[in-house]
């Protein structure tokens, strides 16, 4: 069963979850903290960043046993370009084949 917690962000509540000893924490929450009207739009930012997409394969290396490296690379390499976009959906959609 997982548990549920909150922090306090400013005026925001944070929610932290805890399940079989794993932590986990809201993004949606934190994002409202950026904008509340547009969290969607934030963490796609926020995803779309070189930094973040470097650091998803970075542990998908270590923690996927088969990802798929080459895949990921036409992905990397677009990252950070004004054109590129990455969302939850797109990645469970289009990558759940590399992920």
């Amino acid at each position: 069963m997982a548990k549920k917690q909150t922090i306090k962000v400013e005026s925001f509540e944070i929610v932290l979850y805890s399940q079989n000893s794993e932590d986990y924490i809201s993004l949606t929450d934190i994002a409202r903290l950026k904008n509340s009207e547009t969290t969607g739009l934030v963490i796609s930012h926020w995803l779309s960043t070189r930094y973040t997409v470097k650091f998803m394969g970075l542990w998908e290396k270590m923690n996927n046993p088969i990802f798929n490296v080459t895949e990921f690379s036409n992905i990397k390499n677009e990252s950070g370009s004004n054109g590129f976009v990455f969302y939850g959906k797109h990645l469970i959609e289009k990558f759940a084949n590399i992920f």
